[in-house]
C-alpha cells in the first residue's frame, strides 16, 4: 500500500514540474508498478527530481517476479523514449539491477534569434520543445529540422538552425535557436522535355512556378516548392487535354539543384500524343424514363470541333443538372471515348446512368486554416441531405479551382452512418493570395509613369478581393480602391465598389487640365459559361482648368487663346454627371488574360440624368477575335465603335466626347488625333467627338529574351479607322481619317491624321 502511495505523490510532483506531455509515459509505468513491485530488485542512482519508483515502473518483470534480459532491455528503451532522461545506464550488481540515470533539464524559455522570414509565434507553433518540459537532444533536432522544412518551402535552403542553450541552474535551460536565414535561393532556368506542339515561352505561362530573373524580389512564384510542381503538373496536363491532346501526359515533374547557378532547375518531361477532333457525338441512357432528344442542347461542343477536355466537363455538367430537373438526382454521366488513330478522331459517347441511390450524411472540409467553409461550401450545387451525385461534386472541384486561392484541391467520399449515407470530403492546401506590383515605363499617353498596386484574393477568408492602385507620371495622377464581394445575396453575382480619381496635367496635346473622381457600385452575374450581364451606376465630379493668359486671350489679338469650348468648359465649373448602365459580354477566349484562340463581344449602354448636371447617352462595342497560328503566332482582328448624344435640350458635356488616342491606335498621345479648332491664335485642341469606329488587325508573338511575367509582345500591327465629329460650334474643325501602313514594332504604331 506505502508503495502505491509513493507513485501517486511521485505523479503529482513530476506533473507539477515538467508538465503533462513529458508525464504521459511515467504515469503508465505506475500502474505496471503497482501490479509488480521491483523494490529490492532495482535500484536508481542519479535521481533527482523524479522519484525512484517512477524509474522501476518502466521495467515490467515475469510472473514469478524475475527480470530476464528481454524486460530489462525493454525497460532501457522505455526510459529513452519517456523523455525525461538525458541519458540511462544499467547493469547487473549481483541480484540487483542498479539504474543509472540523468536527468533531462527542463526548459524554462524558448526563444529565437535572427528570424524575420517567420515571428516567434509561428515558429512556437511549429515545434515539439515547449517550456516547462523536458529537453531532449531528438526533440531538439526534429525541431531544427522542422523550422528549416519552413524555410525551404519560402525558397531558403541555405539556411541553418543552430540550438543553443543557456543554463539557468536547478536542472533549468533557455532552449535558444540561432538562425541566418540566408538569401532565397530561385528556381535558375524551367524546361520542358518532349513539347512539340507548343513552345517552351507558351508553357511557361501555363504552370505558376516561374524562373527568378530580374523581378525575383517581387515574386514568391520563383522558389522551388513540391506542392506547386504538383499542382504546375496538373496544368500542363489539362492545358494539352484542352487543346486536343487527348492521350498527353506529364510524365515527369522534378527539380534539381543546380550549385554552379545557385538556383534549382525544374524540368518537365511531356508526351504529347497526337492531336484530336471530335468524331460523331452521341448520348445513351440506361434510365427508360429520360428524355434524350431534350438533352442535345446541353452539349457545349460539335463534331469537327477540335478535342476540348474542358467542354466534354461542361457538357457532363449540363447533362447531370438537366436529367436531374427531369426527376432522376441519382443519374450519373460517364463520358465514353473511341479514338480513331488513323483519322485523328475522338468518338464521343454520352452514357447515362441511374447512380447508387446515397444521400450526402455531411460534407466535411479540411485543409482550410484561413478560408471560411462557406467560402468552399457555396461553390457546391448539392448540400448536407441531397442525393449524392458524382458528376456535380466534380463540377464543385473544377469551380473550387478555378478560384485561384488553393494549391490543390480534392474531393472523396467515405461511409456514412448507414448504407445509403456517405460523407463527403473536401480537402484543400491554401497558398498565398496576397498581390504586389510596382510598374514604371514611359507610356505615350502620360509620358513617364510610375504605378503601385497592392491586392488580395481574399480579403478576411471570405473570398472578397479588395485592390489598391496608385499612379503617378509626367502628366497624369490616379488612384482607385476597388472591392468585389462574391455570391452577393446568395447568388452568383458579385457585387463590386470603386471609389477613384484622377487628374490630367496640360502638356503638349492639350492646353487644359482636367479633374474627376467619384464612385460606383456594379453587380456582374455570369447568364452562362459564355455570356455575362452587368449593371452599374456611377457618380462623378468633373472640372478641367486652364492657364489665366489662356482663358482671357481672344482669337486673332496676337496672344495664343484656348478653344471656345474649352474656355466655356472651364467657365461652367465642376459638374457631377449621375449614370447607370448596363454591360453584355460573349467570351469563347481560351485564356482572358493571355488569349490565342477565340471571341471576345462587349457592349456597354449607358444613361446620364438620373441627377447631377448632364443628360446624354452612350453606346460603346468591342469584338475582338483570336486565331493560333502556331508557333507563338496569334492573330487579332478587333472592331470597335462608339455612339454618344445628349437629350432634353442638353449639350454634351466637353469631357465626356470621344477623343482619339492609344485607347482606339496604340501609339497615340493622348487626344492625339480627333476633331480640333483650327481657328488662327488657338491652341488648337482636340474638342471631342460624339461617334467613331476603328478596326485592327495584328499579329502578336512574345519576345524570345524576356520572361513570360513581363507580359510584352511584338505586334506588327495593320490598322484602318475613322471617327465622325460632332459639328463646329466655332472657328473650322478637322474630321480624323487614320491610315496606318505596315509597321513592326513593339511598343506602338505610328499613324497620320488630317
Amino acid at each position: 500500500m506505502s508503495l502505491r502511495v509513493g507513485a501517486a505523490s511521485a505523479a503529482k510532483r513530476l506533473l507539477a514540474g515538467l508538465g503533462l506531455g513529458a508525464l504521459c509515459a511515467a504515469v503508465l509505468a505506475q500502474a505496471a508498478l503497482a501490479a509488480s513491485p521491483l523494490d529490492d530488485t532495482i535500484m536508481v542512482r542519479g535521481n533527482h527530481r523524479i522519484e525512484a519508483a517512477v524509474v522501476r515502473g518502466f521495467f515490467h518483470a515475469k510472473p514469478d517476479g524475475a527480470l530476464d534480459a528481454a524486460a530489462v532491455n525493454d525497460g532501457f528503451k522505455a526510459l529513452y523514449a519517456s523523455g525525461l532522461f538525458a541519458d540511462v545506464k544499467v547493469a547487473w550488481s549481483g541480484t540487483h539491477l542498479v539504474v543509472t540515470v540523468t536527468e533531462a533539464a527542463v526548459i524554462d524559455r524558448v526563444q529565437f534569434e535572427g528570424n524575420k522570414q517567420f515571428k516567434d509565434k509561428e515558429l512556437t507553433s511549429e515545434i515539439r520543445s515547449k517550456a516547462k518540459t523536458p529537453l531532449t537532444g531528438a526533440g531538439v533536432q526534429e525541431d531544427v529540422e522542422r523550422i528549416a522544412e519552413l524555410y525551404r518551402h519560402t525558397g531558403r535552403y541555405d539556411a541553418t538552425i543552430t540550438p543553443k542553450t543557456i543554463s539557468k541552474g536547478e536542472g533549468r535551460v533557455d532552449l535558444v535557436f540561432e538562425i541566418k536565414e540566408g538569401p532565397k535561393t530561385g528556381i535558375a532556368k524551367i524546361v520542358f522535355i518532349g513539347n512539340h506542339a507548343f513552345s517552351d515561352q507558351r508553357l511557361k505561362g501555363v504552370i505558376k512556378t516561374s524562373e527568378s530573373g530580374w523581378l525575383a524580389f517581387l515574386k514568391t512564384t520563383d522558389v522551388y516548392d513540391a506542392d506547386r510542381l504538383e499542382s504546375d503538373r496538373d496544368l500542363l496536363h489539362t492545358f494539352y487535354l484542352k487543346h486536343g491532346y487527348a492521350d498527353a501526359q506529364v510524365v515527369a515533374a522534378t527539380g534539381a539543384y543546380d550549385a554552379a547557378r545557385k538556383g534549382f532547375e525544374i524540368a518537365f518531361t511531356i508526351d504529347e500524343g497526337d492531336q484530336y477532333r471530335f468524331g460523331a457525338i452521341d448520348i445513351t441512357s440506361n434510365i427508360g424514363a429520360v428524355d434524350v432528344a431534350a438533352l442535345r442542347e446541353a452539349l457545349t461542343m460539335s463534331s469537327g470541333d477540335v478535342y476540348d477536355a474542358s467542354a466534354v466537363d461542361k457538357s457532363v455538367d449540363a447533362l447531370a443538372l438537366a436529367v436531374s430537373r427531369q426527376g432522376f438526382p441519382f443519374a450519373t454521366v460517364h463520358p465514353r471515348a473511341q479514338r480513331d488513330r488513323k483519322q485523328k478522331l475522338l468518338d464521343l459517347v454520352l452514357a447515362l446512368d441511374d447512380g447508387p441511390h446515397t444521400y450526402i450524411e455531411r460534407i466535411v472540409v479540411r485543409g482550410n486554416t484561413f478560408t471560411q467553409d462557406k467560402v468552399i461550401r457555396r461553390e457546391f450545387d448539392i448540400h448536407e441531405g441531397d442525393a449524392y451525385n458524382k458528376s456535380l461534386v466534380l463540377r464543385a472541384e473544377r469551380r473550387l479551382k478555378a478560384l485561384n486561392l488553393f494549391k490543390s484541391v480534392k474531393t472523396s467520399t467515405e461511409p456514412g452512418s448507414s448504407p445509403d449515407r456517405v460523407v463527403l470530403d473536401v480537402d484543400v492546401q491554401e497558398e498565398e493570395t496576397g498581390e504586389f506590383y510596382v510598374s514604371g515605363g514611359y507610356s505615350t499617353s502620360y509620358g513617364m509613369l510610375a504605378e503601385v498596386t497592392v491586392a488580395e484574393r481574399n480579403f478576411l477568408g471570405l473570398g472578397q478581393y479588395v485592390k489598391v492602385t496608385g499612379s503617378l507620371g509626367q502628366y497624369v495622377r490616379s488612384g482607385k480602391l476597388s472591392f468585389a464581394q462574391p455570391y452577393f445575396l446568395d447568388t452568383r453575382s458579385t457585387l463590386g465598389l470603386d471609389l477613384f480619381g484622377s487628374q490630367t496635367l496640360t502638356n503638349s496635346n492639350q492646353s487644359y487640365a482636367s479633374t474627376s473622381y467619384g464612385s460606383a457600385i456594379r453587380i456582374d452575374a455570369p447568364v452562362t459559361d459564355t455570356v455575362s450581364a452587368e449593371a452599374r451606376y456611377s457618380i462623378v465630379n468633373q472640372s478641367s482648368s486652364l492657364d489665366p493668359a489662356l482663358l482671357t486671350c481672344v482669337a486673332g489679338t496676337g496672344c495664343t487663346a484656348a478653344s471656345a469650348e474649352v474656355k466655356q468648359a472651364v467657365l461652367n465649373g465642376p459638374s457631377w454627371v449621375s449614370m447607370a448602365g448596363t454591360s453584355f459580354g460573349y467570351s469563347t477566349l481560351d485564356n482572358a488574360k493571355n488569349p490565342h484562340e477565340g471571341v471576345r463581344l462587349e457592349v456597354k449602354q449607358d444613361l446620364a440624368g438620373l441627377g447631377g448636371d448632364a443628360d446624354f447617352y452612350r453606346t460603346i462595342a468591342d469584338l475582338r477575335l483570336y486565331h493560333d497560328f502556331g508557333d507563338d503566332v496569334v492573330g487579332m482582328v478587333r472592331g470597335q465603335g462608339g455612339f454618344i448624344a445628349p437629350y432634353g435640350g442638353q449639350s454634351l458635356p466637353f469631357a465626356n466626347g470621344f477623343f482619339g488616342g492609344p485607347q482606339l491606335v496604340r501609339g497615340f498621345a493622348v487626344n492625339g488625333f480627333g476633331p480640333r479648332d483650327l481657328t488662327p491664335g488657338t491652341t488648337a485642341d482636340n474638342l471631342g467627338g460624339s461617334r467613331y469606329w476603328a478596326t485592327t488587325a495584328e499579329l502578336q508573338s512574345p519576345i524570345p529574351w524576356l520572361p513570360p511575367d513581363f507580359a510584352l509582345r511584338a505586334q506588327p500591327l495593320l490598322l484602318r479607322g475613322g471617327m465622325e465629329l460632332i459639328p463646329a460650334r466655332n472657328g473650322r474643325v478637322s474630321r480624323s481619317r487614320i491610315r496606318i501602313g505596315h509597321r513592326h514594332h513593339t511598343q506602338g504604331s505610328h499613324a497620320s491624321c488630317s
